[in-house]
């Protein structure tokens, strides 16, 4: 029987990317309603009924909706043993409901810095992902400084082993809402000129409360919807309405040649079929059919002013064997 290899290898990197959990201290209820620390729990039940194992989980912000110290002892209670069982580690990026200070006592053990922005780079098994802090202090739109695109410049002067994902809480891409315009991430074109060209992949958002795509100086953006409560884009043309539904969060692949966002509608639904591994080797061994292991791939040139095509952002693939844990590093 003659055999066929799929279209693509399997993924190098499998990252979580879960956003705007919004926690309240004590478990409390948003507007009266919303039990945002059960909404949580029941997204890390549904994932981890799948048995995926991701190499970093990625939170895009907006952890705590008042930026209450307990809030952030509570998402630690909720996502740290859960970590724990998948042997991952987790990304927080702040949001424009977090408070820096308490962000990185709670999260990161880190009181040195205060209000300066939460900016960082996490080393992913050759995958480079940074986040950047895009919240203004007291405001709910977001911006970059001068400071903050200098250094994120600096970092991706060198690129990356298997490339760049960029992470931030205010996507920089239009709402379909037009009264998130007041809270969009201004000066858009100035990020732009620094990630034109760069090794960076693909962006990942929040800050919606929707799941959205679209692309950024040639980069494709992803945004997740909430893992709390999520904006109603069927209200009438011109409003805004919040509700107690639709929560999503997304799957991060990244493959040689590009990479996948997928998004995981939440809730309880009818099965209609099921078909287990066991039974999916054995259909495409009967075909014929192999799937690859990741495979090694040639690193891309270093940034030339113009932008790469995605296999020109790839970089070596690590045996899943050899992945060991990276520290992270804050921006000074």
């Amino acid at each position: 029987m003659s055999t066929r290899q799929a279209e693509h290898p399997r993924p190098s990197h499998f990252l979580l990317h879960v956003s705007d959990t919004h926690l309240l201290a004590g478990g409390g209820r948003l507007y009266d309603r919303v039990a945002a620390d059960r909404h949580l729990r029941e997204l890390f039940e549904q994932f981890e009924a799948s048995g995926g194992r991701p190499d970093a989980i990625v939170f895009t912000g907006d952890l705590a909706d008042r930026g209450e110290p307990e809030a952030y002892e509570l998402i630690r209670r909720i996502v740290d043993p859960v970590a724990a069982r998948l042997g991952t580690r987790v990304i927080w990026v702040m949001g424009n409901h977090d408070e820096r200070d308490a962000f990185r006592r709670g999260l990161l053990g880190d009181g040195i810095g205060g209000q300066r922005p939460v900016d960082r780079v996490d080393d992913v098994n050759g995958l480079r992902v940074i986040t950047l802090d895009s919240t203004v202090p007291g405001r709910h739109h977001g911006e970059l400084s001068g400071e903050q695109l200098d250094w994120l410049a600096e970092e991706l002067a060198i690129p990356a082993p298997h490339g760049t994902i960029l992470a931030l809480h205010h996507p920089p891409v239009p709402s379909v809402l037009d009264l998130a315009v007041s809270v969009e991430l201004r000066d858009q074109s100035a990020l732009a000129e620094v990630v034109a060209g760069s090794d960076i992949r693909s962006i990942i958002a929040g800050h919606l409360h929707y799941s959205s795509t679209a692309t950024f100086a040639g980069i494709p953006v992803s945004v997740a919807s909430a893992s709390c409560y999520t904006q109603d884009l069927t209200v009438p043309t011109g409003g805004t309405r919040g509700w107690d539904g639709a929560r999503a969060f997304n799957l991060v692949h990244v493959y040689p040649t590009t990479v996948l966002h997928s998004v995981v509608p939440l809730g309880d639904h009818a099965a209609l079929d099921v078909i287990d591994a066991e039974e999916s080797a054995r259909r495409l061994a009967a075909d014929g059919i192999v799937i690859r292991d990741a495979v090694a791939a040639p690193a891309p040139a270093a940034a030339s002013g113009t932008a790469p095509t995605d296999a020109e952002r790839v970089h070596v693939v690590v045996p899943p064997s050899t992945l060991a844990l990276r520290p992270s590093r804050l921006r000074p």
